[in-house]
């Protein structure tokens, strides 16, 4: 069987829809409190320097920011924060005047000068499973990647589609954004501070690729330890023992979460129903499917639903 990469997950899975994305001038002192509750955010400094949580990024520099903890943005002084990033990425002043207008200069460019000396820019994923769901959960709180030529490739070209209005240009602000987050994080996994605990997106494991491949493929499959194991030719303990180590859970642990993550993307979906979505993740009891679902999400597939709209 031909093992994938699992980072080629994120790609086939849930995607960015609708990101926010906007490039920040900041001329010091400046800092910024981010409380938008948002899945992940991306940061790469275009022009400057600057503090994510107190991590120095360079020019070119890349950050992965997951949520939904706030986070804090500053010159590289450390300035307190004196704006606030809350919900729908509104922004005021800490006692609450908006300060939306008054920082707007132009499409998707913002910030307390139109030319400062410091340039970020940035991208959003207000929703865990348009980030990919098991992708955030497998990263520490906050990724840097130093400058790649192939971020700095991508960041130039998603400059470039900011400055367009048209629709065309945020179903491509989306997929760039999306290749950015991937390349950021397999250049993150090659460097010396990939995670040592074990995760999906760092098993080396032939057998247990093998069996995640199953998993993502057929999601709603009716699988079992004893069904998995027969597919990938292994005993069904030595599955078990092998998938908890180099995953850091035990397989049917794993394939709910991700159909959990999937069904979050699919109630997004208009004319499907709930049960239609609990069948297309292999869940034939519309009730142990809700359970479920708020169980993981913390809401139940009707509510979600209506509060992401």
């Amino acid at each position: 069987m031909f093992s994938m990469d699992p980072i080629t997950h994120f790609l086939d899975g849930p995607r960015a829809a609708r990101a926010f994305a906007l490039s920040m001038n900041m001329s010091a002192p400046w800092g910024l409190t981010v409380r938008d509750h948002a899945a992940l955010t991306v940061l790469t400094v275009t022009r400057g320097t600057a503090l994510v949580d107190g991590r120095r990024l360079d020019e070119g520099d890349v950050a992965l920011v997951r949520g939904p903890q706030p986070y804090y943005v500053s010159d590289t002084a450390g300035s307190p924060p004196t704006i606030e990033i809350t919900p729908g990425q509104r922004c005021s002043t800490l006692d609450g005047r908006d300060l939306r207008e008054e920082l707007r200069h132009g499409i998707r460019h913002w910030g307390n000068t139109a030319d400062g000396e410091t340039s970020l820019l940035v991208g959003t994923y207000e929703r865990s499973e348009a980030a990919g769901g098991l992708v955030t959960r497998a990263l520490p709180r906050l990724v840097v990647v130093p400058h790649t030529l192939t971020n700095r490739a991508l960041v130039k070209l998603i400059e470039h589609e900011m400055s367009h209005q048209d629709p065309a240009a945020q179903i491509v602000l989306d997929r760039l954004l999306d290749v950015l987050v991937v390349s950021t994080i397999r250049a993150w996994l090659e460097s010396p501070e990939r995670p040592a605990n074990a995760t999906w997106l760092t098993c080396d494991d032939p057998m247990v690729l093998d069996a995640l491949e199953l998993l993502h493929a057929e999601p709603a499959a009716p699988w079992t330890v004893e069904l998995l194991a027969r597919r990938v030719n292994v005993s069904r303990a030595s599955l078990a023992a092998r998938f908890r180590a180099g995953v850091g859970e035990p397989p049917i642990s794993y394939l709910t979460r991700w159909r959990l993550t999937l069904a979050g993307d699919l109630l997004h979906t208009r004319g499907t129903s709930v049960a239609d979505v609990a069948r297309s993740v292999g869940y034939d009891n519309a009730f142990a499917f809700s359970t479920a679902f708020k169980r993981q999400v913390g809401s139940s597939p009707t509510e979600y639903r209506r509060l992401s709209r």
